[in-house]
């Protein structure tokens, strides 16, 4: 069996959108992601931290597309692991600022997690992890995911 080395991480991700501007609305302007290069009315690349890209947005071959219909393969959801809890709360803040609409929040043991689609209609899920010695296990040490209620309004207090 073939395993990848542990420090493998997911570098970016490249989402087709109907409306490039539409779409850096949400990402920057609602999520707090950086324009660090746009090329046009085509592309544009967003990141955290000054990092070349963590989200390529493109209309080459969707521009005016619709998404998927239900029951259709594709991308599920796209996941941005915050730092912290105050970093999370501080998202979810912009979030309800702007009035834009979640699909659901959850205590997963081992994670908190915000779920909410972009103005395309794929998946983002907001979440931070706790720390590993925090996370629930069985008796035989494997993990004990849930998937709990996440207080939102506790968690807006910390922004």
């Amino acid at each position: 069996m073939t395993v990848l080395h542990p420090e493998t991480r997911v570098g970016h991700v490249h989402l087709k959108v109907a409306d490039l501007d539409r779409a850096i609305g949400f990402y920057s302007g609602i999520l707090g992601f950086d324009v660090t290069q746009r090329y046009g009315t085509q592309a544009a690349f967003l990141s955290a931290g000054g990092y070349h890209h963590h989200i390529g947005l493109n209309t080459w071959e969707s521009k005016g597309g619709k998404p998927p219909p239900p029951g259709h393969t594709g991308l599920y959801h796209t996941a941005f692991l915050f730092p912290d809890r105050k970093s999370l709360a501080q998202v979810l803040k912009r979030i309800v600022e702007a009035n834009y609409p979640l699909d659901g929040a959850s205590d997963h043991g081992v994670s908190e997690a915000i779920y909410l689609s972009d103005p395309d209609g794929n998946g983002v899920e907001l979440y931070r992890d706790r720390p590993e010695a925090d996370w629930p296990r069985n008796p035989d040490g494997t993990l004990s995911m849930t998937t709990g209620q996440l207080d939102l309004h506790k968690l807006l207090s910390e922004a």
